[in-house]
């Protein structure tokens, strides 16, 4: 990621950030609903450079990023399902979705999907805490995420997953893409740590994501390589194999080698 900012204001962002994290990381889990959208407006208004808001994304790019998104779910939409999607922000890959499924939901800690008009006849927003999904359970089809996990307190991680496997009809899929561990950080952390101690609150491997989707009762774990899923016990090896060879480098050799190989922990969830 191209950065123009001078090491004096990364340092200051990244201050600012860890001091964020760190009251996240402290919270109770009372506190928290609602503590990441307060920490959040405090980071923009002590950060006015944050990428967040400087950053001019033009139309051809959110198109292309919604597309990239699209290509992830392809292999499981169909004409009869409800689609979920958790933290959409502006909604634009609901959107998209929504004439190829029944229903399609967005569900988000506030309303950012713009004018009422823009919106399909079959989408609706569900605004909620950021914690209990406001969907019905056994009702979902298809759910999905991307970018989100590393956000959440490892905390409520398993409240999470078992909240969104309750509410996937059997057989249901839950595609998520998160950032992985070995490559990361990927927060504003990566300019001075090894490891992220900004508002990235865990970044994930594999393994890791598998064993927490079983705790939580999911039944399989389907790693996504160059784009798309790839079932099976060999594709599960592979990358067991060359996260246990990778996990055992040194950190900043880890990062160096993983940047291509696992930049991201895209996988789906089979309920």
């Amino acid at each position: 990621m191209a950065e123009s900012r001078s090491i004096e204001r990364l340092r200051h962002h990244f201050e600012v950030e860890r001091e964020l994290a760190e009251r996240l990381r402290r919270s109770t889990r009372s506190e928290r609903t609602g503590l990441l959208g307060r920490l959040y407006t405090e980071l923009f208004e002590r950060v006015p450079d944050h990428p967040r808001l400087t950053r001019r994304e033009t139309e051809a790019s959110s198109k292309a990023a919604v597309a990239a998104r699209l290509r992830l779910l392809e292999p499981f939409i169909r004409s009869d399902q409800v689609f979920l999607e958790i933290a959409p922000g502006d909604c634009r890959l609901c959107f998209a979705v929504a004439p190829r499924v029944r229903e399609a939901i967005g569900a988000d800690i506030s309303d950012q999907s713009g004018p009422a008009d823009r919106r399909p006849p079959n989408f609706r927003l569900a605004v909620f805490d950021g914690y209990d999904l406001p969907v019905p359970e056994a009702s979902v089809d298809l759910a999905f995420s991307y970018q989100f996990l590393e956000h959440l307190h490892p905390e409520d991680v398993p409240h999470h997953l078992e909240t969104v496997r309750r509410i996937l009809r059997p057989g249901g899929r839950y595609v998520l893409s998160t950032p992985h561990r070995f490559s990361g950080p990927h927060d504003v952390s990566r300019f001075f740590s090894d490891v992220p101690l900004g508002l990235h609150l865990k970044e994930w491997t594999f393994g890791e994501l598998a064993r927490a989707a079983r705790a939580a009762g999911f039944s399989d774990l389907i790693p996504y390589r160059a784009g798309r899923p790839r079932p099976g016990l060999l594709m599960r090896a592979l990358t067991a194999c060359a996260e246990g060879f990778l996990g055992r480098l040194p950190r900043r050799l880890q990062r160096r080698a993983s940047a291509r190989w696992f930049e991201s922990v895209t996988a789906v969830l089979v309920a």
